[in-house]
């Protein structure tokens, strides 16, 4: 099961980050039909959190119904969308919360300097497209181990960052490295424990590089999530969501309690957003999401 939402997440973010969509007029006028035929309706807001969700878990549904449906929802952003379909996030005054697109893969990262002179110039060229467009996270990966030890692969991932950190500065571009966990979703991953992540920031000190703390991935990893957010959390520019286990909804089946949590984030004064990335297990996806921005709007 794990392997399967791996698979389907590089898939669906592939699909995301390189194809556009093409509709034809009749298409069009029913997916309009369908958009404006049964749209949540929207709820008060604290404004205290600012919500996004990665469209690649609410795969069955077409981008444009799902950005009508989550704009009147509250929230503001969608993760892990690329250039190609930026159109349709601000045809709803969306915000693409955390761009990518100038990855490889998860497992060709920064931490091997094989893909360095590639990833470099990806990124050089997504940093100038997020920033002319407006938005300002990019995400990145480590990378798998390979036999590379955690220490060779700190001094690489720095060693090739610092080859771009600059130009993110001076584009006002944040690049955000994902902790994912290696023991059930991500196999050989090296960014796998927040101490490494933590350790990499203070490598390339920049204000311009933070981790894309994964709640899920690092309950999995490590657990004590509010401690490690308290005292770390100026390392940190972005938080994603989901139950454990199962990377399921964040409901009362799993053990995290999240309104906790959200509490803690906003304690140390985060701006970022927070992200839902659970894959809902119910027919309806859009109520699944709805309950999970309440639960977290604290």
């Amino acid at each position: 099961m794990n392997s399967n939402f791996k698979n389907q997440r590089r898939k669906a973010i592939k699909q995301i980050s390189f194809s556009s969509i093409g509709l034809t007029f009749s298409s069009s006028i029913q997916l309009n039909a369908r958009v404006n035929k049964n749209p949540i309706n929207q709820f008060n807001m604290k404004e205290k959190i600012n919500h996004s969700v990665c469209k690649w878990c609410f795969s069955q549904i077409p981008l444009e119904e799902f950005a009508a449906n989550v704009k009147s929802m509250g929230i503001t952003g969608i993760d892990l969308i690329g250039p190609k379909q930026w159109s349709i996030l601000k045809k709803y005054g969306l915000i693409s919360s955390m761009c990518n697109g100038a990855e490889i893969s998860l497992t060709e990262g920064w931490n091997d300097k094989k893909y360095h002179r590639t990833l470099v110039d990806n990124y050089l060229k997504h940093i100038d497209m997020v920033s002319d467009a407006g938005f300002k996270n990019l995400i990145c990966f480590s990378g798998n181990r390979r036999n590379i030890d955690d220490e060779e692969g700190l001094v690489n991932c720095a060693e090739g960052l610092k080859k771009i950190i600059g130009h993110a500065e001076k584009k006002g571009v944040i690049i955000q490295m994902e902790l994912l966990n290696s023991k059930v979703d991500h196999v050989d991953y090296m960014c796998d424990n927040s101490d490494w992540g933590f350790e990499l920031c203070r490598k390339i000190e920049s204000d311009n590089f933070k981790l894309l703390f994964d709640i899920y991935h690092m309950q999995i990893s490590e657990g004590d999530i509010i401690r490690t957010i308290n005292d770390n959390h100026h390392f940190i520019g972005h938080y994603h969501t989901a139950g454990v286990p199962g990377r399921n909804e964040i409901d009362q089946t799993q053990e995290l309690f999240y309104p906790a949590i959200m509490k803690a984030i906003l304690a140390t004064g985060f701006k970022g957003f927070v992200a839902q990335e659970f894959i809902p297990k119910g027919s309806k996806p859009l109520k699944s999401l709805r309950k999970a921005i309440d639960l977290c709007d604290v």
